[in-house]
């Protein structure tokens, strides 16, 4: 097999509750992110993006990248890596700095972060990103892009996301037992909003909402820049579990009815469509209606909804999203919760799904993939700030490089 190293492949590498996904993309000669490797296995050993069973996670790991390399022809080395679970965290700061020199420097921009990111955090969290908002030099505020600008002093705020360093180690321990570096860490939800998001939504104001299995990741963006994010540790696998509890069939079943017949709208089936129901203990199969599996889902799905407008609302952004909200991830895929959402959210909803890509598109259309697709995507755009610098650096001294990586919250 070719090695990863003679061609310009980046791996992204998002290990779910309920699936791992395994993605190699090829940056093409005109810049483009073609997808050639797709690997996905069932999870084992995850709970609410947490680690469970270590020897588990890294078997389905295993799986999916042996799948993704053979189909990619390739050697995977190192992978871009996706992290969520309810001890995310995130805070905005600011910091201000002296400009040195009549004008604004790069050297200038990397000290004011550096002091925004300068608050204290306890020994048991670890900073993920530092992603830069907005700037102000001295009365003019707003400013994006503040280099080359006159001024006395310097103002800048900062979204800043931080883990629980014990869930980083034991998740990037995963990907290190199959003899694979991680690149870097990065919040599955500002992943997604690589994957879903365009430019015109990010400043008009919009809320990325990826249900998973486990987890339910929120970000809201506004006038560009990240804003908000969030975790909830409710998702998907709980109305699987209401399902199977419900209609007393196993679980794996009670997926499958999930993903084939339920719908998040009672309103949207009729009566007299019925369902074959799996029994447990080998009793025979049952005859179930539909309308009663949606009166069982619906409930739930309202649970959720409304576990993530109360996170907007506390989060005090709600007005400012005239975008309204991008629904993605698997959970969101069912037959009416679009349209549920609408309901309780009251503003726009759409599905999202990746877009940009190039190559194996059938395989990752797909509101599941947007994350492990939002990865490729986010190491692309390291990989290109990264030539740039590597180009800039004798005239610079490695500056231009330190930037990006501010910019992109990479340390």
């Amino acid at each position: 097999m070719t090695k990863s190293t003679e061609r310009d492949l980046i791996v992204g590498l998002d290990i779910g509750t309920a699936q791992v996904k395994a993605l190699v993309g090829e940056i093409t000669a005109d810049n483009q992110l073609s997808i050639v490797g797709v690997g996905t296995h069932v999870a084992r050993g995850m709970d609410k993006g947490g680690v469970n069973d270590l020897n588990l996670v890294v078997q389905s790991v295993r799986r999916a990248v042996e799948e993704a390399e053979l189909m990619a022809d390739c050697r995977v080395s190192s992978v871009y890596l996706g992290i969520t679970g309810k001890h995310i965290r995130c805070q905005n700061e600011s910091g201000m700095v002296p400009i040195n020199d009549a004008e604004v420097t790069a050297e200038d921009v990397i000290n004011v972060i550096h002091a925004a990111k300068s608050v204290p955090i306890s020994a048991e969290r670890r900073m993920l990103h530092v992603l830069p908002q907005e700037f102000s030099v001295d009365m003019q505020e707003g400013i994006k892009s503040p280099i080359g600008m006159s001024g006395v002093r310097m103002e800048a705020k900062a979204h800043i996301i931080t883990c629980a360093n014990d869930m980083a180690k034991n998740i990037e321990k995963c990907a290190e037992r199959c003899e694979l570096h991680v690149d870097q860490l990065i919040f599955s939800s500002l992943a997604s909003s690589y994957a879903v998001l365009t430019d015109d939504e990010k400043e008009l104001g919009v809320c990325v909402v990826d249900m998973g299995g486990g987890t339910i990741d929120i970000s809201v963006f506004t006038n560009g820049a990240l804003r908000h994010t969030a975790v909830i540790p409710v998702a998907g696998n709980q109305v699987t579990s209401d399902i199977a509890k419900i209609f007393r069939t196993p679980l794996g079943h009670a997926e499958d009815i999930k993903v084939q017949y339920a719908c998040a709208l009672r309103s949207m089936v009729g009566k007299e469509e019925n369902i074959e129901v799996p029994s447990v203990g080998g009793r025979p199969a049952r005859s179930m209606s539909r309308h009663t599996l949606a009166e069982v889902v619906e409930p739930r799905y309202q649970e959720l909804f409304e576990l993530v407008l109360e996170e907007i609302r506390s989060s005090g952004l709600e007005e400012q999203i005239a975008a309204g909200i991008v629904l993605t991830g698997g959970t969101a895929k069912m037959e009416g919760a679009i349209e549920f959402a609408e309901d309780i959210f009251q503003m726009p909803v759409r599905l999202g799904y990746p877009i940009g890509i190039t190559g194996l598109r059938e395989y990752v259309q797909d509101p599941a993939y947007a994350s492990v697709v939002g990865l490729l995507i986010y190491g692309k755009d390291m990989r290109t700030q990264q030539k740039k610098a590597v180009a800039a650096r004798e005239s610079v001294g490695g500056m231009v490089k330190r930037l990006t990586s501010w910019f992109k919250g990479e340390f």
